[in-house]
């Protein structure tokens, strides 16, 4: 055979040969991190979970790639407490961060500084909430506080800045610029990439404005919910569509159109537009200006049923059209990793701070121990480790996140760390998981949205939750017959047995944990002498 026709013959083989033994040699490095979490993503607007809403397409690719969690929650559905967590592996009440008014206490160590120290490149980039100088990471560019949606400043090493763009772009563009330009390669890297969005006040990119201002979503099975099995908690919380829910501030009325209607509007929209540059400026007013004329002419006719309505449709536009842009930028970032051959040792996780309340028992916001705050978006991709399109129903917690990426890099935890890695999950090892239940505690009591303070435990079948400090209230939720959480059975006599049996377990769950009244009074005491509570 001619040498040429034989070489050209070999080479399909050659290439396949050697694709195989690069994914040898990827087996043996320790894998990259990279960590994708946004801020208030309901997991019911992630078409993975539910598709009524809108389609995350890319999103969805990292579940069909990988794992899909379908029972992921949070300790405590606040953003600066949840991250806390997350980096500490520990609770808020021995990480300290209870509340977004508590500072951190930077001498907690956080999981990136063991990655760090065992040679692992790490990056920031997007909102942490808390903090201007991360510890243990090589570079980061973060948001000041909450950040804005439009022509956001950035916090880096090396000063502020301030980059024209939308936000959720901008972020991605930081991200695959590391990636691209400092990225080592000699070694393995853990990546935070951390959205904003879809974080009040929902402000989407110029690009989806027309769109998504048209659409009519589906109205919540308990958008009227009148919480008549309840006592005090949930009736005097502030976060009620109807109620607070501000028309400038939320749902882009102008404020010299808000001001002039008898409706409440504590916070302007006039600062967060003003942000914008002309042309920016110019394509809202074109979207936004029309739909507060018409509300405005509409509004004097709006009883309270028909203004909830405007007002939940409105929202889920804006919230959904912010969701639309991190989707979409996702998708750049998982399309990076497949183009630079970097997907097949990497472990990408998308989650969210916590969940959020998409109009269900009248809410927005998030807080209560109630199923969609409670329970966070979790989807983990990890070639030749996790199988393809499966779904997890464990019991997990953002408290793992720490030990499950230290366990993946090889290096041993803390021995205070509370989380358990979720590694034998990721590999099928359901027989090495015996958790049974979580623990949750939520303190920023006086507080935005008054929200009571309380803590609790779930299990796959109940949820139990003990209201405290200016009230003694407990609820008890049948997950099973009742997933919409409408019907405290505390007091039911049926389930006088499953109310022992909890308050049994939620007393063994809080001694495990270390939490304790003792530990709650301390902090009741931190807020009067800070002069939160008078």
């Amino acid at each position: 055979m001619n040498l040429k026709y034989l070489t050209l013959a070999l080479l399909p083989i050659i290439f396949a040969s050697c694709r195989e033994e690069s994914k040898i040699l990827q087996s043996t490095k320790k894998p990259n991190i990279v960590f994708i979490m946004s801020d208030d993503h309901a997991y019911q607007a992630i078409s993975a979970y539910d598709g009524k809403l809108i389609q995350t397409p890319n999103i969805d690719r990292i579940a069909k790639e990988g794992m899909l969690f379908n029972n992921a929650t949070v300790t405590n559905s606040i953003c600066a407490p949840s991250r806390a967590v997350i980096l500490t592996g520990k609770h808020s009440h021995l990480n300290g961060k209870i509340d977004n008014r508590m500072p951190f206490d930077t001498t907690n160590v956080t999981f990136p500084q063991l990655l760090q120290k065992a040679g692992y490149q790490t990056a920031m980039f997007g909102k942490l909430h808390f903090g201007n100088n991360p510890k243990g990471f090589d570079e980061f560019k973060i948001l000041p506080g909450q950040g804005d949606y439009y022509n956001p400043k950035f916090i880096t090493q090396s000063g502020d800045t301030t980059i024209t763009g939308y936000v959720t772009d901008i972020i991605t563009d930081l991200t695959i610029d590391w990636m691209e330009k400092r990225r080592d390669t000699a070694k393995p890297f853990l990546l935070m990439y951390l959205h904003k969005a879809p974080h009040r006040s929902w402000m989407p990119a110029e690009r989806h404005f027309p769109e998504f201002t048209k659409n009519t979503y589906p109205l919540p099975e308990t958008l009227f919910d009148d919480y008549k099995s309840r006592d005090a908690a949930a009736p005097s919380a502030e976060m009620g569509i109807l109620k607070h829910m501000q028309v400038s501030y939320d749902l882009k009325v102008p404020d010299s159109i808000a001001n002039t209607l008898d409706i409440k509007n504590w916070n302007q929209i006039g600062n967060r537009i003003g942000r914008l540059n002309a042309d920016q400026r110019a394509a809202w007013d074109a979207v936004y200006n029309p739909i507060a004329e018409n509300f405005a002419e509409q509004f004097p006719n709006m009883n309270d049923s028909i203004l909830t309505v405007w007002k939940y449709q409105r929202y889920m536009q804006d919230y959904l059209g912010t969701i639309a842009a991190v989707d979409e930028n996702v998708g750049r970032l998982l399309n990076y990793l497949d183009e630079k051959d970097l997907s097949e040792n990497t472990l990408v996780v998308y989650t969210s701070d916590q969940g959020f309340y998409l109009g269900e028992h009248g809410w927005f916001d998030k807080r209560f121990m109630y199923n969609e705050s409670f329970k966070t978006p979790l989807l983990i991709k990890w070639p030749h480790v996790i199988t393809p399109n499966t779904t997890e129903e464990e019991m997990v917690q953002n408290l793992d996140f720490a030990q499950t990426f230290l366990e993946v890099a090889g290096v041993n935890p803390p021995s205070d760390m509370q989380g358990e890695s979720l590694v034998p999950l990721l590999k099928g090892k359901k027989e090495a998981w015996d958790r049974d239940a979580v623990y949750y505690h939520y303190y920023e009591y006086p507080g935005e949205h008054a929200v009571k303070r309380h803590y609790g435990i779930s299990t796959k079948e109940f949820k139990l939750i003990h209201f405290y400090h200016d009230v003694d209230e407990w609820e008890l939720y049948d997950r099973l017959n009742d997933p919409n959480e409408i019907r405290n059975v505390y007091e039911a006599p049926e389930y006088a047995e499953t109310v022992k049996a909890m308050k049994k377990k939620l007393e063994e769950v809080r001694k495990k944990y270390k939490d304790s009244d003792e530990l709650s009074n301390g902090y009741i005491e931190l807020y009067k002498e800070n002069g939160w509570i008078k």
